[in-house]
């Protein structure tokens, strides 16, 4: 790390910046992307479109059919699009172009078509955005087959990650939580990667794992360090990529703590939770001393109340008593 702090959007606005000057076949296309219409709802293109001119960061009619589908063409003759859709449900809009196109080509040509597209999109429950702005949809696209799905928690991985992702040659998805923007943190060198599909032990532990990613890092870290007080050492693993997901430091953590929790955002039923959990019951069902917990969000849309989108969304104290349920050191509450 440079040493410096940066904010998780200047994070993500430097990976852009950098990628585009690396590599002339970048291009940034969305609503309202370019500087003179604001530079993103989020800012996090400011400043591009001045730099690098509105043939590479082009604002675009408000279509996401028109942004993924332009962005799917552009890839396949060769540039690298960062597509942006504003938030995550309106992804729904585009989803054939996403699902049926992007995903598929490659395996549809034998390989002869690749499709390095990535899709920056925003969403996340605690803003009062309501049931149409707010969902975590990260479930439906990692069931995809060539979609690679990541979400960082942190300044550094948002940058890191972004650069792999614009280095993929398949189309990748890039989810970042709409409370992160302000978030600050060490700021990574220029050129700094997170490989995708690798996870991050964002604490050691010995008594369980906590499973988890994006808005579910911070949340996992305030509830280990309250089950540390107990006497309960617990591990959190950052799996920063959800599609294809670190199977290898999973299992290696839950087989050192033999106890694990999932921890995530979106709605429990079918949700990624669910895959985790079952692969680890797959694969270390005689090691462990519990069944594995898991910890999500109420199945509802989200409501726009504040009240209950308070009691829609998981809490701290959801994990920790879920953490408790695995271990033999478990306090009633």
């Amino acid at each position: 790390m440079s040493g410096k702090t940066i904010s998780f959007g200047q994070a993500l606005n430097a990976a852009l910046d950098d990628a585009m000057a690396d590599d002339g076949n970048v291009m940034i296309l969305g609503e309202d992307v370019a500087d003179e219409q604001g530079g993103g709802v989020f800012k996090v293109s400011k400043g591009l479109s001045s730099k690098y001119g509105t043939s590479r960061v082009r604002s675009t009619p408000i279509s996401e059919q028109a942004i993924l589908g332009a962005a799917v063409g552009a890839a396949i003759i060769g540039m690298r699009p960062v597509a942006e859709i504003m938030l995550m449900n309106f992804i729904t809009v585009a989803m054939d172009q996403l699902v049926n196109h992007a995903a598929k080509l490659r395996f549809m040509s034998g390989g002869q078509t690749n499709v390095p597209l990535v899709v920056r999109t925003t969403t996340g429950a605690g803003v009062g955005f309501g049931g149409q702005h707010s969902d975590m949809l990260e479930a439906w696209f990692a069931h995809v087959p060539g979609l690679k799905i990541a979400t960082a928690s942190n300044p550094a991985d948002a940058y890191g990650l972004l650069r792999s992702a614009i280095d993929d040659e398949d189309p990748v998805i890039l989810i970042e939580n709409i409370t992160h923007y302000g978030m600050t943190g060490p700021a990574p060198e220029a050129g700094y990667r997170v490989p995708l599909g690798k996870a991050a032990i964002a604490r050691e532990g010995r008594d369980v794992t906590l499973v988890t990613y994006g808005r579910g890092v911070g949340d996992s870290l305030k509830a280990a360090s309250l089950l540390a007080d107990e006497g309960i050492a617990a591990e959190v693993i950052d799996l920063r990529t959800i599609a294809p997901w670190d199977e290898q430091a999973v299992f290696a953590s839950v087989a050192k703590t033999k106890r694990a929790v999932i921890v995530h955002e979106a709605v429990r039923p079918f949700g990624a939770g669910a895959e985790i959990s079952a692969r680890i019951h797959e694969e270390l069902f005689s090691d462990l001393l519990a069944p594995v917990q898991r910890v999500a969000s109420y199945p509802s849309p989200v409501p726009f109340a504040k009240p209950l989108e308070t009691a829609f969304l998981y809490s701290v104290d959801d994990i920790v008593r879920a953490a408790h349920a695995t271990t033999d050191k478990a306090i009633n509450s």
